[in-house]
C-alpha cells in the first residue's frame, strides 16, 4: 500500500484577516514532492486556514491514490490534537472543516503528526504565497521527481509574475476585474420544511399558531442538512425564532456539528387577520384590503399585521448587521418565505411586486453574496435538487 506524507499551513495577518493555505504531499518511500497547493482564502482565522491547508493536503492525496495511507505533520498543535480525538472541537468555524477531513479518507488511514514551525517550511512558504499574492491566488502544482527541486525556487518567481500582471490590470481600469474587495459574506437561504399549513397554502407568519414541522417538512429539513453536509462549506447557522425554522435549523446543525444562533430580524411577515386562512378565503373576506395590499407596498394586511416596506426595512438593517458580523464567511440563514425574497428583491435592486413573481419551495435554497463595496450577488435561487428521490 502507498503512503502519503502530508504537510499543511495556513496563516490569517490580523487573525481573522488576509488568510490563505499552503500543503505539499510527498512520497514517503522516496521523500520526493508530489504536489504542493496554496489558495488565499480573504479574511478569516488562522485556525480556519489551518484546517482548510489540511483538507486540501488530504485531498490531493486521495487525487493521487484513494488506497493509501497518510501521515500528516504540522505545526498547528489544535488542529493535530483535535484531529487525533484528543481535543474536543468547540468552534463553530472548525467543527464542519474537521468533519470534511476526517471524510476524506477512510478512519485509520490518517494518523497526525505535530511538527515545529522550522520543520514545516514548504507549507508555510506556500500559504504565505497565497498571502502574498492575493484574492485570486490558487494553484495545484504536480510535480514530476525531475522537477521537485527546481520547482520549489521557481514557484515563488510565478507567484510575484501573476501578481504583477494583476497589479497593472488593476492600475490601467480596464476590463471587468473589480477591485480585490476579499472574500465575501455569503448568505445561503434556506426556507424551513413544510408544515401542515404548507401544502394548503395557507398565510403562516409570525402572527399564527407557530406550526411545528409536519413529517415530510422534517423529512426535508434532513434531505437539506445532508445536501449542505456534502457541500462543506458553512460555518454559522442562524435562524428565525418560530418552531418551524428552528426544527429546520437543528436538522442542519446535527449534521454539520454547528450550533444555532437565534435572529429575530429573521422572522416572517405577521398577517395579521390572514393568519391560517387561504389567499381565496382572504378575497372573500377582505377583498378591499387585499387589493391595496398587493398593489401597495406600504398597506398592512387587515387587523394591523406588518406591510411589505416594514419588513424590507427589517430585513435591510439584519442584512446590514450580519454582512458586517460575518465578513468573508458562509452562512446559513435559516428562514421564511417573505425574508428570503427580501433579501433577493433587495440584492437585485428589484421593486416590490418582484415579491409576487419569485417561486419557493419548502426546504429551498437560495444564496446571495455580499462584498465590501456594498454589492450583491444572487448566486441561488429556489434549489430544490436536494429534495428529489
Amino acid at each position: 500500500m502507498r503512503e502519503f506524507i502530508v504537510e499543511a499551513d495556513g496563516g490569517s495577518r490580523g487573525n481573522p484577516g488576509p488568510a490563505g493555505y499552503g500543503s505539499v504531499v510527498l512520497d514517503a518511500a522516496t521523500g520526493e514532492t508530489l504536489v504542493e497547493t496554496y489558495e488565499y482564502l480573504g479574511v478569516v482565522t488562522n485556525n480556519v486556514a489551518e484546517y482548510r491547508g489540511l483538507l486540501a493536503g488530504l485531498r490531493a492525496a486521495h487525487d493521487l491514490d484513494p488506497s493509501a495511507t497518510v501521515h500528516v505533520r504540522m505545526d498547528s498543535k489544535l488542529v493535530v490534537e483535535q484531529m487525533s480525538g484528543r481535543w474536543k472541537i468547540k468552534h463553530p468555524d472548525l467543527k464542519p472543516l474537521a468533519l470534511e477531513a476526517g471524510r476524506v479518507f477512510p478512519p485509520g488511514r490518517v494518523t497526525y503528526e505535530w511538527i515545529p514551525r522550522e520543520q514545516n517550511k514548504r507549507a508555510d512558504r506556500l500559504a504565505n504565497e497565497a498571502m502574498d499574492s492575493g484574492a485570486s491566488a490558487s494553484s495545484v502544482r504536480k510535480l514530476s521527481p525531475a522537477a521537485g527541486a527546481e520547482a520549489v525556487g521557481a514557484a515563488k518567481a510565478e507567484a510575484k509574475a501573476e501578481a504583477d500582471v494583476r497589479a497593472a490590470t488593476a492600475v490601467a481600469g480596464s476590463g471587468w476585474g473589480p477591485a480585490d474587495m476579499g472574500a465575501p459574506a455569503t448568505f445561503v437561504l434556506l426556507r424551513h420544511g413544510e408544515t401542515p399549513l404548507t401544502p394548503q397554502k395557507r398565510f403562516s407568519g409570525s402572527g399564527g399558531t407557530d406550526p411545528s414541522l409536519s413529517a415530510v417538512g422534517r423529512e426535508q429539513a434532513e434531505r437539506a442538512a445532508e445536501a449542505l453536509a456534502g457541500r462543506g462549506t458553512i460555518q454559522h447557522i442562524l435562524a428565525s425564532p418560530l418552531t418551524r425554522t428552528r426544527q429546520t435549523a437543528a436538522a442542519v446543525a446535527e449534521r454539520l456539528g454547528i450550533e444555532v444562533t437565534i435572529e429575530d430580524g429573521l422572522i416572517e411577515t405577521d398577517f395579521g387577520a390572514w393568519e391560517g386562512l387561504t389567499f381565496g378565503e382572504v378575497r372573500e373576506r377582505y377583498p378591499d384590503d387585499l387589493n391595496t395590499w398587493l398593489s401597495d407596498p406600504e398597506a398592512e394586511p387587515t387587523g394591523g399585521g406588518e406591510s411589505f416596506a416594514a419588513t424590507a426595512t427589517r430585513i435591510a438593517a439584519t442584512r446590514d448587521k450580519l454582512v458586517a458580523a460575518y465578513a468573508g464567511r458562509t452562512v446559513l440563514l435559516v428562514t421564511h418565505v417573505t425574508p428570503i425574497k427580501t433579501f433577493v428583491r433587495l440584492a437585485l435592486g428589484a421593486p416590490p411586486e418582484s415579491l409576487f413573481r419569485m417561486e419557493l419551495s419548502a426546504a429551498s435554497l437560495s444564496a446571495v453574496a455580499y462584498y465590501a463595496d456594498g454589492n450583491a450577488s444572487v448566486r441561488l435561487l429556489n434549489d430544490t435538487s436536494h429534495l428529489r428521490p
